[in-house]
């Protein structure tokens, strides 16, 4: 039996059982059902249309045009299968896609510009071709390959270094005006696992994002149109990702959230489990709890499993019944 076959038929009762634990823990908030998808906050346009948050969380799916991603690297390195999972996510029901040329796996290699623009740009070209009509995030640290994919298609840009990578990546943004993600990472991929510190990592976190919020703003960047990823699996080891988890109304507080905990390391740590495609029900304990918590997005390779629980997260979050 595929194990999504099984996720879909115990999805309700999983879900149900999450969210009753989670009240239960937090008893505070059960007079204020409504956060469980997200205070309301103003969409952000983008020319394949808004991204709304405050609703049911919305979900990204990953889309890995690389050979050497850690999960499905090589999966979707020819165009022609990326431009049909593209579809296939749109179908399942992403909200956003999340197109990367670049593995940024631990340990991994940076890839040259030119690289990524060969690898992504005639995927987002002949997805839109082919009436993908959702809104395409480009995964890149490289202001060239943003704007190259804004160029195609694109309509956010999602930069795992935090912008600061690039020097030109302010630039660009303020140029453009597009929604970007700014995601706290220690080092870079290459190293950022080797020793992973933080004294009290949700302070660090918080206090990056308001100092990157700082600095952009100085250059002219409209941080109305940020989101911010906490990192998880970026320079942090079990703790430090399960510490920003507990904590991530620290952060949905104040921004627009997007975390990415699918398939990663510190699930198989905690499942003893070593093969990412068999961390389904870990990611989706995770996800769960970010809906809850009032996460704006998560990013996902399983799209579809991801919007049936969204789903039933939202029917929950309106129910002021026994919990």
């Amino acid at each position: 039996m595929r194990l999504g076959l099984f996720f879909s038929v115990s999805l309700s009762s999983f879900v149900n059982s999450c969210s009753r634990r989670y009240y239960a823990a937090m008893p505070e908030r059960q007079s204020q059902p409504s956060e469980a998808c997200g205070s309301p906050r103003p969409a952000i346009d983008t020319p394949h249309g808004p991204l709304t948050f405050g609703g049911r969380c919305l979900v990204m799916g990953i889309l890995n045009v690389t050979p050497d991603s850690f999960s499905d690297g090589g999966l979707y390195a020819e165009t022609g299968k990326a431009v049909a999972r593209a579809i296939e996510l749109a179908a399942e029901g992403a909200d956003v896609i999340d197109i990367g040329g670049e593995s940024t796996r631990p340990g991994s290699d940076a890839v040259p510009p030119e690289e990524q623009i060969r690898r992504v740009v005639p995927v987002l070209r002949e997805a839109r071709k082919n009436g993908v009509a959702v809104p395409i995030s480009i995964d890149t640290q490289s202001a060239a390959v943003a704007a190259a994919a804004l160029d195609t298609g694109a309509d956010i840009v999602n930069d795992i270094s935090g912008v600061r990578d690039d020097p030109a990546m302010p630039g660009l943004l303020a140029q453009r005006r597009v929604p970007f993600i700014v995601m706290h990472m220690q080092g870079t991929p290459r190293t950022m696992q080797e020793s992973p510190r933080d004294h009290n990592v949700v302070a660090e976190v918080a206090a990056f994002f308001e100092a990157r919020a700082e600095a952009l703003t100085a250059a002219g960047v409209d941080v109305s149109r940020m989101i911010v990823d906490p990192g998880i699996g970026f320079g942090k080891n079990l703790e430090h990702n399960l510490s920003l988890l507990r904590s991530i109304r620290t952060f949905t507080a104040r921004w627009p959230v997007c975390v990415g905990p699918s398939r990663k390391r510190f699930l198989g740590e905690l499942l003893n489990e070593p093969d990412p495609t068999k961390r389904l029900l870990g990611t989706a304990a995770v996800i769960a709890h970010c809906a809850i918590a009032g996460v704006a997005m998560v990013r996902v390779h399983d799209v579809n499993e991801a919007r049936q629980l969204m789903h039933v997260c939202s029917a929950l979050a309106t129910t002021t019944g026994e919990r």
